[in-house]
């Protein structure tokens, strides 16, 4: 039985919106107390990323050369610039730097923090069997770079793996921040 032509553009809407979760990771808000203040302005760039994290989706790898993407969830925004908003908070979280901002809203400063965000998905570890957890590993490689004369002054790679406690993605999600604090913890502390 054929559908009439009106009922095939409904379908296809009702697909397009099928809901989709949202996910959203929080910034790092504790660090060591004897971090020393800074007297230096920041800017903090919009992250770089190959194109399969330069998005909103969340990526698992189910092997080291297979990038898939979990159904029906997405990050609140794409992924570098997730990431880059919670740098910026973590930042401001630390209360030891002098003032931070986005490089779009023209700051003048001292340095700017320049950010490749190399790794940002699940894995499947190897030889799991099918609903395992996954693992999430999160590596942010920072270079600081002095702004007045464009030279790198800094670099360092940040990484971090944690295990999801099932194969939910509420559960996924949680490594995610976990791992990603822990990595901008680091960043921040450096």
């Amino acid at each position: 039985v054929g559908l009439p032509s009106g009922c095939a553009g409904v379908q296809q809407l009702t697909a397009v919106t099928t809901p989709v979760e949202l996910y959203s990771l929080t910034p790092k808000s504790t660090f060591d107390p004897a971090l020393p203040e800074v007297g230096v302005q920041l800017v903090v760039e919009e992250l770089t990323a190959a194109a399969g994290l330069n998005s909103d989706r969340v990526a698992v790898m189910p092997n080291p050369l297979r990038v898939q993407y979990f159904p029906v969830a997405r990050w609140v925004d794409r992924a570098p610039v997730m990431v880059q908003t919670l740098l910026l908070e973590s930042f401001e979280n630390s209360g030891r730097i002098a003032a931070v901002g986005r490089s779009a809203v023209g700051l003048r400063s001292d340095y700017a923090l320049v950010t490749d965000l190399r790794e940002f998905q699940a894995m499947v570890p190897d030889g799991a069997p099918e609903g395992a957890p996954v693992e999430v590993l999160v590596r942010l490689n920072v270079k600081v770079v002095d702004a007045q004369d464009d030279r790198i002054v800094g670099s360092e790679s940040f990484e971090r793996r944690e295990s999801a406690a099932s194969d939910a993605m509420g559960d996924v999600a949680r490594a995610f921040d976990e791992a990603l604090g822990g990595a901008m913890g680091d960043a921040v502390e450096w």
